[in-house]
């Protein structure tokens, strides 16, 4: 059976590259045996030594597509903007970027034409399909729920001559600032890398009665990690403050410091951690929170705002001045969500300044500023020297005195988009804070652009998730806030990828959304309590932290369970 016009162009183009001379071309063209596209390729491969990169340019030539090597794809956060990560890792999809109306994507066979239709309905754009090796797309394409291999703790604790259920004789002081090799130092190092390569966001050393125990949050969750002897712990928080340059000798105060880690490893890891130190009962503990230099900003699409709180968010973020407030407790996600703002925004054409304590992540075409309290460098002294240096829009970290809100107002008014945070329950709450610092309500009204309460609530595995339909009180949570019923998901933490995390990876944001409205001015001016504030936003078409909670829930990213202990339920008045 002679073979088909495109395995026939796949030969010829293997001749024209010298791959294949034209002997052996003659003879598979002219063989009588039925070979499918796959079987010919594996006999190029197998008896003619083909190589896997030579097939790849010959099939692309005889399709009229271009090659690529996709092992020279840098793989960062901006790559799954247009197309989520678990959608290009089923259909082993590599985005690579736009060019001009068009969106280049890498796929392993030019057979699929759906697969080409769904990128193009997703992305709104055309498509244009470059070939690239399967083995290399598997590579690059990691399942997004594939858990981080543990590091494990045993060798270094063997090294240290100790047990976990023993309290043997601590290390030598002079061990602390030894060479690399020392075992304290290991332990240290392991630890922060442990918690690095587990996606964790701080490390908690707690001493407690006889043993202190290394925990690391993860997800918002504490997992205890390694418990060593008490002298142990000593010398691995002295370990710590050298690391920062903290006093070794003072226990009796909280410190604070920075670490570079990448000051402390080869291994290329270019992480910072902020450091904090406490007297407790049983002696001196710590808490570390991670600061990841090689990560950057997420776009706003992929933060968890709900389509109508994106749109309005990203119309609010180009208004030419005015505040912008988020709010929310430690580790809501604030600063990220005010970064991937302004990364949106941020253009050669206007001047952005910011003040910050710490500065977590480093952006180009920012003026960023550190703050210094030692030596008087405030969020108050950064604001007045911003407004002499003619800025459009400024970050402040933190609104957490009374003059810093003064001047930030005075900001807002007088012509700069101003951005900050400030900790609060919920988006009316900021009202009755600002209000505590002493601003007048006529100035709150007149400054205030929008208030985004946000929390983070933990994804479910996408894998092992169960749906049931929810019955008696959950049925009448749900439909109480969103007007909707029907089949929703639960964790399985008996199955799947993330056992360990009971059947939960990775978090998404929930937003509540309270922007500024004629009726809501005329309600902050004359006073109303936080209650009715809610009340006048909501009748405005703001969907509180609850139903948002809530429409994820229905949308399958979360569970009832997690929903709830994230935000409780609104009081019922509040629905009416």
């Amino acid at each position: 059976m002679p073979l088909g016009r495109i395995q026939t162009r796949i030969i010829n183009e293997l001749v024209t590259l010298k791959a294949l001379n034209q002997a052996a071309a003659n003879e598979i063209l002219n063989s009588e045996a039925d070979l499918s596209g796959e079987a010919i390729e594996t006999l190029l491969m197998e008896d003619h030594r083909i190589g896997e990169d030579e097939l790849l340019v010959a099939r692309s030539h005889a399709f009229d597509l271009h090659p690529i090597n996709a092992k020279d794809i840098v793989i960062n956060e901006f790559t799954f903007e247009k197309l989520d990560k678990d959608f290009c890792f089923q259909n082993k999809v590599l985005p690579i970027g736009t060019v001009g109306d068009y969106f280049i994507v890498a796929l392993d066979s030019p057979f699929k034409l759906q697969l080409t239709n769904q990128i193009q309905q997703k992305t709104k754009m055309k498509v244009m399909v470059m070939l690239a090796l399967e083995s290399v797309l598997t590579s690059k394409l990691k399942d997004p729920d594939e858990a981080p291999a543990p590091i494990g703790f045993g060798d270094v604790v063997e090294k240290l001559g100790m047990e976990y259920d023993l309290d043997e004789e601590g290390l030598d002081s002079d061990d602390i600032e030894n060479e690399e090799s020392a075992p304290i130092i290991q332990l240290t190092n392991r630890i922060i890398e442990d918690a690095y390569y587990s996606g964790a966001s701080d490390i908690h050393i707690e001493p407690g009665e006889g043993k202190a125990r290394v925990r690391v949050r993860v997800d918002g969750v504490c997992q205890e990690k390694l418990q060593v002897p008490l002298k142990v712990c000593n010398s691995l928080l002295a370990r710590l403050k050298v690391m920062s340059n903290l006093d070794i000798a003072e226990k009796r105060i909280p410190q604070d410091g920075r670490i570079v880690y990448k000051q402390y490893n080869r291994k290329g890891i270019d992480i910072d951690l902020r450091l904090s130190t406490a007297p407790l009962n049983h002696g001196e503990g710590a808490v570390m929170r991670i600061l990841d230099k090689q990560k950057s900003t997420l776009p706003l699409p992929a933060l968890g705002f709900s389509e109508a709180n994106l749109a309005r968010y990203r119309e609010l973020i180009t208004r030419p001045y005015g505040m912008i407030l988020h709010c929310g407790p430690t580790g809501s996600g604030k600063s990220m969500t005010l970064y991937s703002a302004l990364n949106e925004i941020n253009s050669p054409t206007i001047n952005i300044r910011t003040a910050e304590d710490p500065i977590e992540y480093t952006l180009p075409g920012l003026c960023q500023m550190q703050m210094n309290r030692k030596i008087g460098l405030t969020f108050a002294a950064a604001l007045r020297a911003f407004l002499r240096q003619d800025p459009d829009i400024i970050l402040v970290g933190e609104i957490r005195d009374t003059e810093t809100a003064q001047i930030a107002v005075e900001a807002a008014l007088t012509g700069h988009m101003l951005f900050s945070t400030l900790h609060t329950n919920d988006a009316p709450s900021a009202v009755a804070r600002l209000t505590d610092m002493e601003i007048e309500p006529f100035m709150i009204s007149a400054s205030l652009v929008c208030v985004c309460a946000q929390r983070l609530m933990r994804r479910v595995c996408k894998v092992s998730k169960e749906p049931y339909v929810p019955e008696g009180n959950e049925a009448e949570i749900i439909q109480r806030a969103i007007g909707w019923a029907g089949e929703i998901y639960r964790a399985n933490p008996d199955s799947g990828p993330n056992q360990a995390t009971g059947g939960y990876k990775g978090r998404v944001g929930v937003h509540e959304l309270m922007t500024i409205s004629e009726e809501l001015v005329k309600g902050i001016n004359d006073g109303c309590e936080t209650a009715q504030l809610k009340r006048i936003a909501m009748q405005s078409g703001m969907k509180t932290l609850h139903q948002d909670c809530m429409l994820k829930v229905k949308e399958g990213i979360t569970t009832m369970e997690e929903s709830i202990a994230t935000v409780p339920p609104d009081l019922e008045d509040y629905m009416e």
